[in-house]
């Protein structure tokens, strides 16, 4: 992977197991279910976990998933649209957030029934 992360390996799956079997046993039944075909495709699953990787930033999911998503028939077309849909969504929350920005500067009209900035300001 890096030199900034540890690599993955057989090893670093049996000590998880060693040290908490029951929680790690639980672990694996939950994410094969969750992956397992379904309502969605499995190709459409980890064409999700690929696009929450990216949101996630974990290397180590990014990797495994790609991996995965194109083993299930995903194009690298697909999976870098699903990409530009995490890298679209996780601006897109700076965007959305900004509301909270503006309403503190008090710079929106103030929907009716909505006390305003200046109106909040007046409490503190």
């Amino acid at each position: 992977m890096s030199d900034l992360f540890p690599r993955a390996t057989r090893q670093t799956s049996e000590a998880r197991a060693r040290l908490a079997p029951e929680i790690n046993a639980a672990w694996e039944s939950f994410s094969k279910a969750a992956f397992a075909e379904g309502a969605l495709p499995e190709k459409t699953k980890q064409l999700i976990a690929v696009a929450v990787a990216h949101t996630t930033q974990c290397p180590y999911c990014i990797q495994g998933h790609t991996k995965l998503a194109a083993r299930k028939g995903a194009s690298p077309e697909e999976i870098m649209e699903a990409i530009w849909v995490a890298a679209e969504m996780r601006a897109g929350g700076a965007y959305a957030h900004s509301t909270i920005a503006l309403d503190a500067l008090g710079v929106v009209a103030d929907a009716p029934g909505h006390a305003g900035h200046a109106e909040h300001a007046a409490d503190h």
